[in-house]
């Protein structure tokens, strides 16, 4: 019998694990023929998720969980958490319930047709419309700049053959851009549409630092263009400075007593060579730490103790 292997990341989550849980084995149910288990990663909850998940762990061997020592951020953990599968097939979702326990039916048919991946692909979202159209610009414009053909709309929901966990676990990267990965593997990818709902219980994790670290992460991981681009920008910087300095001198020269260059050009000027410059420093800041992450080899997390493995 072959076996599937849930994984899912928790931070302060108590008041979604029930149902969760719940949702994801009712799934399971519908496929008799594969023995399930359900790793859950605890990222150190200060709520009562703790004391939940011993709970559910000792009704339900199925359920497996890892508390880490620390809270080491929603890049990591769940990434650490695949990486411990040992299913023939490992099924990826958040806790929050935002995304939909009962899309697995829809995984599993499509991994017995053969495909290693499983992608499931925001359609549309009952979240912000506002905050829906910026993450969908930022995926446009990672894919545009990207040297592979990134997903759009997609979060890492979705279904991993074990060969591909397999791959991931060979890359040893310190700080992974999951949806990058999967694409830079190259396996044949199914893509299945969901529409996600508004998250019903407790707050997001996330604030504006965690989404500005993921962006960043999508642009250093996989693409060279903002680099190029500030190389180029600086040539035609320099050209088109070149050539007003030039326009001056010979309208100084024509012009002597009539022509005055006033101090409004130069400050404009200084100001905008030095915010371009700064512009520029933080891209290839942006560059340097990711090379200092991948050198410093830190470990995705440090666990304090594992139940039910």
């Amino acid at each position: 019998m072959k076996t599937i292997t849930l994984v899912s990341g928790c931070y302060n989550e108590e008041d979604n694990l029930p149902d969760l849980v719940a949702r994801v084995f009712a799934a399971a149910a519908k496929f008799p023929q594969y023995a399930w288990e359900y790793i859950i990663v605890d990222n150190c909850s200060t709520d009562g998720s703790r004391t939940l998940l011993r709970r559910m762990a000792a009704e339900d061997k199925r359920i497996k969980v890892i508390f880490n020592t620390r809270n080491f951020g929603y890049i990591r953990s769940p990434y650490y958490g695949i990486l411990q599968a040992r299913g023939d097939a490992v099924i990826y979702l958040a806790s929050d319930l935002q995304d939909p326990p009962e899309l697995i039916t829809e995984f599993i048919p499509k991994w017995e047709e053969g495909f290693k991946v499983v992608a499931a692909i925001k359609s549309e979202s009952e979240e912000s419309a506002l905050f829906f159209m910026a993450r969908k610009a930022y995926y446009a414009l990672v894919a545009s700049f990207s040297n592979v053909d990134l997903l759009k709309n997609f979060t890492g929901f979705g279904l991993y053959d074990q060969t591909v966990v397999e791959q991931m676990r060979q890359l040893d990267d310190p700080y992974p851009y999951f949806r990058g990965i999967i694409v830079e593997l190259g396996y044949p990818i199914a893509r299945v549409s969901f529409v996600q709902p508004r998250r019903k219980r407790g707050f997001s994790k996330s604030n504006f630092y965690s989404l500005y670290d993921v962006a960043m992460l999508g642009f250093t991981n996989h693409s060279k263009v903002p680099l190029r681009l500030a190389t180029m920008f600086g040539f035609a910087m320099s050209a088109l400075s070149f050539l007003i300095g030039l326009i001056y001198l010979v309208l100084k020269l024509i012009l002597w007593r009539e022509f005055t260059i006033g101090l409004a050009p130069v400050v404009v000027g200084l100001f905008f060579l030095g915010s371009v410059q700064l512009l520029f420093i933080g891209i290839l800041g942006e560059y340097i730490g990711a090379i200092h992450t991948h050198v410093t080899k830190r470990p995705l997390v440090v666990e304090q103790e594992r139940i039910n493995f």
